[in-house]
């Protein structure tokens, strides 16, 4: 019989409350052997609601001493580079939650780290393992919806200030504000299902509620050498019946769009509605795409799965930063 699979859960935050507990402790072969937060009364409290046996407040006692194969980064995005180097360089796979650095170089240094110790690392992009995504990936990849021309995406949420973490909303902590926090999924989505083009052109506005504040709302365009076009708007200040999420994409013979999932192609001149019909389960999307990036990853650190090391999001910082670069100077920003 195959020992359990241990899996160390660091930081004790939203995201690891609301989705990566909930989905580890139903998964099968699986055991979350030690929770971790600098905050060792929070971590014991999240023990006992999940039934797990330690807990830690100092990641590096993780690492020696709770005997894990896996660990989960949900720590403030500043810390995520030396919290994932520091696992891999201790023999332990990684999934971190995004971002994976807060600068290229340090996406390099991690990659780096994953090469030179031999453990693999994977970011948390949730939204690519959605079945409503899974099902339009499909029919780009059939060819149904022709070539993508445009992928429009945007997403608002009500985020009062007083009710966040505070390294949230300082810069050199969060590494940005609401266009890191709900717009870089977006951007890696439409590259993600794009293929990777090659980002061309990049032009952007953000909306900071002071000076040396993270943006709380922010827009960019984003043109890839190929035609392929990316805009993203997002908003932690949405005033308005509850949060607001959408993501279409063109085709030059279709189009489609998530949440819902609606397909629709040209046929003899007529826009056809094509969306694939089946049983809908009593998971949310949003519980459902963590536990589809769990099963994922699991089979990577089995070699079931013969998975690249995420270069994409070399990729994906560089657009980071000129959507940042253009917004401060004010013009388009050519890569």
């Amino acid at each position: 019989m195959n020992d359990p699979i241990r899996v160390g859960v660091l930081g004790a935050g939203a995201i690891a409350q609301v989705a990566h507990l909930p989905v580890l402790r139903r998964l099968p072969g699986v055991e979350v052997a030690a929770i971790c937060d600098n905050d060792v009364s929070k971590a014991q409290a999240l023990a006992s609601r999940f039934e797990v046996k330690d807990t830690y407040d100092d990641i590096e006692e993780v690492l020696r001493y709770a005997n894990v194969d896996v660990v989960v980064i949900c720590t403030p995005n500043h810390l995520h580079e030396i919290h994932v180097t520091a696992a891999l360089a201790a023999g332990v796979h990684v999934l971190c939650e995004r971002p994976l650095a807060l600068t290229v170089a340090g996406v390099e240094r991690a990659l780096a780290a994953s090469d030179r110790y031999g453990k693999r690392v994977m970011v948390g992009m949730n939204h690519r393992f959605r079945s409503d995504v899974q099902a339009v990936r499909g029919f780009l990849a059939g060819g149904d919806l022709g070539p993508l021309q445009a992928v429009r995406g945007g997403w608002y949420t009500f985020q009062p200030s007083r009710q966040m973490l505070g390294w949230r909303l300082r810069r050199e902590q969060a590494g940005g504000g609401a266009v890191l926090d709900l717009g870089l999924p977006l951007v890696d989505l439409g590259l993600w299902l794009a293929g990777w083009p090659a980002p061309k052109r990049i032009s952007a506005h953000l909306t900071r509620p002071a000076k040396d504040a993270v943006e709380d709302m922010g827009s960019a365009l984003i043109v890839c050498e190929n035609g392929v076009s990316i805009t993203m708007d997002v908003s932690w200040r949405h005033l308005g019946e509850g949060e607001r999420f959408w993501f279409d994409i063109v085709g030059a013979k279709g189009s489609a769009m998530i949440q819902p999932l609606r397909i629709f192609k040209e046929q003899h001149g007529v826009a056809v509605d094509v969306t694939p019909t089946g049983a809908v389960g009593r998971e949310t999307q949003f519980t459902q795409s963590y536990r589809a990036e769990w099963m994922y990853f699991l089979a990577v650190i089995k070699g079931d799965v013969n998975a690249p090391p995420p270069r994409d999001q070399l990729a994906l910082q560089r657009v980071l930063d000129a959507i940042y670069r253009s917004a401060e100077e004010g013009r388009d920003v050519l890569l």
